[in-house]
């Protein structure tokens, strides 16, 4: 375990090794693009939209789902595996490969938690914004999330394995499913009810739109967590066989 700890101790400082002032344009845009949101949901909202929603409730739900959206989506350096050799560099070191991926993972968040999604929750207040879980199952929910993200992000490095040179369209078709079907930008609960029932039960529903809906009181645990637990359940398992079978397939510059 510590091996991994100093894997993601390393990542963190990675993130910082140019100063806090490197970050701040990623952080600035992460900021400016968080505050329009939450001003065109209240706009909305209070124009008489129905939406099933609080007013407090949207405006947590896009606030939070802004604040945490590495943890809610999980993007490991999988994906360059080929143009940036990040999986091939794991091999020459006696730990799992799957475990220092995701050990520098979870190193790469905290800077971004700590000088972004800290302080703009300080400051919600401000905004109107009452960032207060309404079930303490969500922490739960959250963790599964996180878990889950994993196993599906293991499933697309998988496929651009498969594809080798096509890293860039698997990327932009991952993002765009995300944002339709996990709930993290449209609340699942404001699509049209035959396609809300149908979108809960798929994995992706389970990502940040389910620790989302049971933070702002939108859903219940009942509905939320069985249905982590399953797709935990099977997807791991899947992963775990299809990138041992893809490991033959992968090869570095020069060979």
């Amino acid at each position: 375990m510590t091996q991994y700890i100093q894997s993601a101790r390393m990542a963190c400082f990675e993130k910082t090794n140019g100063g806090v002032l490197q970050m701040m344009p990623d952080l600035l845009v992460k900021a400016f693009t968080l505050i329009p949101q939450v001003f065109l949901w209240r706009s909305v909202i209070l124009s008489g939209a129905q939406v099933d929603m609080t007013l407090q409730q949207m405006l947590a739900y896009t606030y939070l789902g802004v604040l945490l959206s590495d943890l809610l989506l999980v993007r490991t350096a999988a994906s360059g595996w080929l143009s940036e050799g990040v999986i091939m560099r794991l091999y020459g070191r006696p730990l799992s490969v799957l475990g220092q991926l995701a050990a520098q993972t979870i190193g790469g968040w905290i800077p971004t938690l700590a000088f972004f999604s800290l302080p703009m929750a300080l400051l919600s207040p401000l905004l109107g914004i009452i960032l207060r879980p309404a079930s303490p199952w969500w922490w739960l929910s959250l963790a599964l999330c996180v878990s889950l993200g994993f196993a599906i992000d293991i499933l697309f490095a998988c496929l651009s394995i498969k594809l080798r040179n096509m890293n860039w369209l698997i990327s932009r078709i991952r993002i765009a499913i995300a944002a339709l079907f996990s709930g993290t930008v449209i609340p699942i609960q404001l699509l049209p009810d035959g396609f809300a029932a149908i979108v809960r039960l798929q994995p992706f529903a389970c990502l940040g739109g389910a620790p989302l809906a049971l933070f702002t009181g939108i859903a219940q645990a009942a509905d939320i967590l069985p249905l982590q637990l399953f797709w935990n359940a099977v997807l791991w398992p899947v992963a775990l066989m299809i990138f041992r079978k893809s490991e033959e397939g992968l090869v570095s510059y020069g060979g």
